[in-house]
């Protein structure tokens, strides 16, 4: 079995990378803003924007990623390390014309390593019921699911993600 982190290769499809021409880097101030002056894209008609917060790229810039093409973010993923050693996915869109072709695993695979260089061991993430492609892609990745009720406050139930991240970058199964 191969690891379910591991950047998939990309599928054909009108979005899809060619690998020489993309780049996961650290996300700046730059990106933050145009992450949000394009929220649409990446979002649809759900207003995340209140999620954006400028705070993780200021105190967790290892941990906030960018997918950057020649045509400019195609995805990003904003995380953290908790003192518990969790790292924690706090947001992860792909834009709408770069779905499907394995990005969103290759922002994780990213993430995953730059939380391991600071002692992570357990990755985590929660998302709403309704959301099918993250809970997709969490799935996908191995992560184990469970329904939290009032996760979010009263009345808010989230399902909550969480795998294990081994010491090494290499193959998980």
């Amino acid at each position: 079995m191969t690891d379910s982190l591991t950047p998939a290769s990309p599928a054909s499809n009108s979005g899809a990378l060619d690998p020489g021409s993309l780049s996961i880097v650290t996300a700046t101030m730059t990106h933050f803003r145009q992450v949000l002056a394009e929220h649409p894209r990446y979002w649809g008609d759900h207003d995340m924007r209140a999620l954006h917060i400028a705070a993780l790229l200021h105190e967790f810039p290892t941990t906030s990623l960018v997918a950057l093409a020649d045509d400019g973010i195609r995805g990003y993923l904003f995380g953290f390390v908790t003192p518990e050693r969790v790292a924690y996915a706090h947001l992860i869109a792909i834009r709408d014309d770069a779905r499907g072709n394995g990005l969103g695993r290759r922002l994780y695979h990213a993430f995953a390593d730059a939380a391991r260089e600071q002692g992570a061991l357990t990755l985590k993430a929660i998302t709403t019921f309704d959301n099918k492609p993250s809970i997709a892609l969490h799935s996908s990745l191995g992560f184990n699911s469970r329904k939290v009720e009032g996760y979010s406050g009263p009345g808010h139930d989230r399902i909550v993600f969480t795998r294990d991240l081994p010491a090494t970058s290499t193959p998980l199964t």
